[in-house]
């Protein structure tokens, strides 16, 4: 699937689902949850505990209250904050889940970071490429628009790099 890189604070984007990046637990702490429990100006980060904890690469759905969008789909990349690091596996996992997810509730557009960096202690560059790489492969009945955001210039500089690689090669067989 074709996706664009954005650069900012994913609470303040538009879409119809929103990614947070969660850990199994789905406690939202700081980073991307942090910003989305603060914007949502409403109980999500209740409602999302709720729903947990899933399994490692699990994902769960909560509204979105006042941020702009319908949903969002809680990605759980990394064990639960102090149990563990988010793995290649973890990442891949964590992001095709929230695709299917907004798939499965007719989204036509996400947003989503880079699953598993930050908190979670993996390499920013080596989660774009996985990020990056399973947004592209993924093959979707929904979604149409796709965005992968990045907070700083910084980094999303490395993952605009990043994704124009992926998008110069062709889809794997």
């Amino acid at each position: 699937m074709d996706f664009t890189t954005v650069q900012g604070d994913i609470a303040n984007q538009e879409a119809d689902a929103l990614v947070n990046a969660a850990g199994t637990s789905l406690r939202m702490g700081s980073g991307v949850a942090g910003s989305l429990r603060r914007n949502a100006n409403g109980p999500i980060n209740q409602e999302a505990m709720e729903k947990g904890p899933v399994e490692l690469g699990d994902v769960a759905v909560t509204d979105a209250y006042d941020l702009d969008a319908d949903y969002v789909i809680h990605a759980a990349a990394m064990p639960h904050y102090g149990d563990g690091r988010a793995t290649d596996e973890s990442i891949r996992t964590a992001t095709r889940q929230s695709l299917q997810k907004a798939d499965e509730l007719s989204c036509e557009s996400i947003v989503m970071p880079v699953l598993g960096t930050g908190a979670a202690g993996f390499d920013f560059r080596d989660g774009a490429q996985l990020v990056c790489e399973a947004v592209w492969n993924y093959e979707p009945s929904s979604v149409t628009d796709a965005r992968v955001i990045a907070y700083s210039q910084r980094e999303h500089d490395e993952l605009e790099s990043i994704a124009d690689e992926i998008r110069s090669t062709s889809k794997e067989s």
